[in-house]
């Protein structure tokens, strides 16, 4: 399988590409930048492509980081991820980028509970619990919409508060990005896939709509 993927849920953007059919064994490749950073995502693909020995031809799915982050990054990722799919028929596989945060985690070798804490605006947070064993991690509470009351519980109960800005609330927190690399690895593993018109960003409010009066006639 050849992969490319596309995480793009925070203010730190990767894109990479793995190859687990290399003739050498599994190679990769990662470009990871900033939101102010001048290369663009394609450019960025490009060179996570030639780090791995691929060509656009040869990659097989595309792995897309859905979120809960930022609305617009994500959208951007999907938006290629079709491009991608309406060119090449690749398979598509959409990803929390919560599971890539707790992926990363336990890469850095992390143990014990961890609550995982996304801003979701409006004074409330993103919230889910896992706990981290020999670089494994069992869901405790899925994901869900917390009060920052809620969140500080999890930190009094003497969980490792974590998450891609969580400092801003919670100084003894860690910050843990989530990445490209461990977004591709998890998309190996997973043998369903997504249709284009079905990829969405992670969103856990209902989505309410405000018919628009009619125009007036003068």
């Amino acid at each position: 399988m050849k992969i490319l993927a596309f995480e793009f849920s925070t203010s730190q953007r990767s894109v990479a590409a793995l190859n687990l059919e290399s003739a050498s064994g599994l190679r990769s490749g990662e470009v990871v930048e900033s939101l102010d950073a001048s290369c663009g995502p394609l450019a960025m693909a490009e060179t996570a492509l030639h780090e791995a020995g691929l060509e656009r031809e040869q990659i097989e799915c595309v792995a897309i980081g859905l979120g809960p982050g930022s609305y617009t990054g994500i959208r951007s990722a999907i938006a290629l991820a079709q491009g991608w799919h309406l060119a090449k028929k690749v398979r598509l596989v959409g990803v929390s980028s919560v599971d890539c945060i707790v992926a990363e985690a336990a890469d850095q070798g992390l143990e014990g509970r961890v609550a995982v804490v996304i801003d979701a605006q409006r004074n409330e947070f993103y919230l889910a619990n896992y706990e981290l064993r020999a670089g494994r991690a069992k869901e405790l509470q899925p994901l869900r919409l917390a009060s920052p009351g809620e969140a500080q519980a999890c930190a009094t109960a003497g969980d490792l508060i974590i998450g891609p800005e969580v400092t801003r609330w919670f100084p003894a927190g860690r910050i843990v990005l989530p990445r490209a690399i461990r977004l591709a690895h998890l998309a190996a593993g997973r043998e369903d896939c997504t249709a284009p018109a079905d990829l969405e960003p992670i969103y856990l409010r209902i989505t309410t709509f405000v018919k628009a009066p009619p125009p007036r006639v003068f």
